[in-house]
């Protein structure tokens, strides 16, 4: 199954090289789970802070269950501090 995954700040460099912009498409065994295609674009999973599936925020305790679908958009970002 293909998916959309949009990685942000420091997660950009983790993006595949088909990568338009901040996104990229990535083909998954179908009932991947959200822990699944991070794994798959190695970035480090204690480092993902936000996580968003179809602009829809997932708690962190699911994304190990939670399945991703045909065409779904993943979004994820690592802890941002500001001043």
């Amino acid at each position: 199954m293909k998916i959309t995954i949009k990685l942000f700040a420091t997660f950009e460099p983790y993006l595949p090289s088909n990568r338009e912009g901040h996104a990229a498409e990535l083909e998954l065994s179908e009932k991947a789970t959200i822990s699944e295609a991070i794994a798959k674009v190695k970035v480090p999973d204690d480092k993902v802070h936000l996580i968003l599936v179809n602009g829809i925020y997932v708690s962190p305790d699911i994304r190990a269950t939670h399945v991703l679908s045909e065409n779904d958009v993943l979004a994820l970002w690592p802890a941002v501090a500001g001043g």
